[in-house]
């Protein structure tokens, strides 16, 4: 049967549409990454800081990230919360080795599981109680801090309307093709909640490496809300609290924290899967921003293919190659910013592998996240 060309010409409008989405996501949110510049604002003042830190049965990620935490060059009051959460390995023992060596540390000893709380929400919820001091900056027991600086990095940002600071949690460069990809989708979706945050629509952090006030945790009584949810403790809960005039972000490299990634495809997919089945309860502009995005983003290479056979090829690439373009210069300019330049000349092929992606990780929208501690 004869295809109509009218269906061809639609095929192609349908396509300049959703290149021109993507051009407006790029130029109006993206850019603001590409181009941000933090003011500085002469001398920052120091505040006591306390780091909180979730683990179970993670004493080899101790012994190897905690030492990062514990020399940090911060003169002001700070200390390490850490919470072991009903660990059977030998956490507790390494713990109280470090605690002869480092007096700032606050062990708080969980031995019982919390009915009804999923995840990691309810020792979090006692380390963050248990803090000292009102500015919290969290993360994670896998997590290393990339300079030692961090803490100075991450306090800088407060001032007195700041009650939520977004850092950018990073993954160790490592040779393959999975690293890459998993950096990629990493830097992909900071790309995304740092851009949003800098134009005054915060949306998520991730917890290993977001601080906020005491103040905010309790005043909205903590996780009380999502505490049915195994998820969220980091996304969902800076969904609900966060505003434009209360959240900053902090892109400084010294300011990064880096962690191990998955070694396999089926791991990091489990993960990704898992994150991703938060995203459904998000406030409704978020979700109509997040989704539109990656729907026009799924979408591109298929109607590139359609247009160049179908259509005319020149004209399709032509029109591509516009987004190809405005795209390329803002990933540069926010790769460097977020020291993951070497991804730059893999970015169309990642583009690409979005569309796949996507596919994997569709269910995970409407599917019941798994209640496992994360």
């Amino acid at each position: 049967m004869m295809i109509p060309p009218l269906l061809w010409t639609v095929v192609f409008y349908c396509f300049c549409a959703v290149i021109a989405i993507q051009i407006l996501y790029y130029l109006f949110f993206f850019r603001r990454l590409a181009f941000y510049s933090p003011t500085h604002e002469g001398d920052k003042m120091e505040h006591p800081v306390s780091i909180v830190v979730c683990a179970r049965d993670e004493a080899d990620n101790l012994m190897r990230n905690l030492p990062g935490i514990l020399v940090q060059n911060y003169k002001t009051s700070h200390e390490i919360v850490l919470v072991n959460d009903n660990s059977t390995d030998e956490s507790r023992y390494l713990i109280d080795e470090f605690k002869k060596t480092f007096k700032n540390i606050n062990n708080i000893e969980l031995t019982q599981e919390a009915k009804m709380i999923s995840g990691k929400k309810f020792p979090l919820s006692m380390g963050i109680r248990s803090a000292k001091y009102e500015i919290v900056l969290l993360t994670d027991a896998d997590c290393v801090p990339a300079s030692e600086f961090w803490i100075q990095k991450m306090q800088d940002a407060y001032d007195h309307d700041t009650e939520i600071v977004l850092g950018y949690g990073a993954y160790h460069k490592k040779a393959g093709i999975l690293n890459k990809l998993i950096r990629f989708e990493t830097f992909h979706t900071a790309l995304q909640y740092l851009s949003y945050a800098l134009a005054g629509k915060p949306y998520m952090g991730v917890g290993r490496n977001l601080s906020y006030k005491k103040d905010v945790f309790l005043r909205n009584k903590g996780f009380s809300s999502i505490n049915q949810i195994p998820s969220g403790d980091d996304d969902l809960f800076i969904n609900q609290v966060a505003r434009a005039e209360n959240t900053k972000i902090v892109i400084d490299p010294e300011a990064h924290t880096l962690s191990e990634p998955k070694r396999s495809w089926s791991e990091w997919m489990t993960q990704k899967y898992r994150h991703y089945t938060t995203a459904k309860y998000y406030k409704g502009s978020h979700k109509f921003l997040l989704g539109l995005y990656s729907f026009t983003l799924f979408l591109i290479y298929p109607l590139l293919a359609l247009s160049i056979i179908f259509f005319n090829w020149w004209i399709a690439l032509a029109v591509f190659g516009l987004r190809f373009l405005i795209q390329a210069i803002v990933l540069f300019k926010s790769m460097k910013k977020l020291n993951e330049s070497d991804l730059w000349p893999w970015f169309l092929f990642f583009d690409i592998g979005m569309f796949f992606f996507y596919i994997f990780t569709l269910p995970a929208i409407w599917k019941a996240p798994r209640k496992n501690w994360d």
